[in-house]
């Protein structure tokens, strides 16, 4: 049995503006986003060229999620993005505004640099060595 992570959840303030940052910023695509209730809808991206795991971008719907907005692990790296071309992808982020809190790096694992979402989530940029 193969077993993989097809999509998983994280929290966001707005359905529209989360959609326009992974769009139009990280340059994702919107695979899904279809009307749940008046308050809810299943909104899912992913990279492009990704072809299991997605992001379900769900829309904080209570006091306690909306503490966890841009937060969900404690300040650690939460997600990670890996890239073929690591200065391709980290320059046409810095052209759309995307700010680095920790600048590229070379690690015996490959290419590396830390940047927020628009929440404050924290991403590794990664090129992998063992490409």
């Amino acid at each position: 049995m193969k077993q993989y992570i097809a999509q998983f959840a994280i929290l966001v303030k707005d359905y529209d503006e989360a959609i326009d940052f992974y769009t139009k910023k990280l340059n994702f695509e919107l695979i899904e986003d279809t009307k749940q209730s008046e308050e809810k809808r299943w909104v899912v991206v992913k990279p492009k060229g990704a072809t299991e795991t997605a992001i379900l971008l769900a829309k904080a719907a209570n006091q306690e999620q909306v503490s966890r907005v841009g937060n969900q692990t404690g300040g650690r790296v939460f997600l990670f993005l890996y890239t073929d071309d690591f200065w391709r992808d980290y320059n046409q982020m810095q052209e759309k505004g995307i700010r680095f809190i920790r600048e590229p790096k070379e690690e015996v694992y490959g290419t590396v640099a830390v940047f927020e979402d628009l929440y404050g989530n924290l991403w590794d940029l990664l090129e992998p060595k063992d490409k």
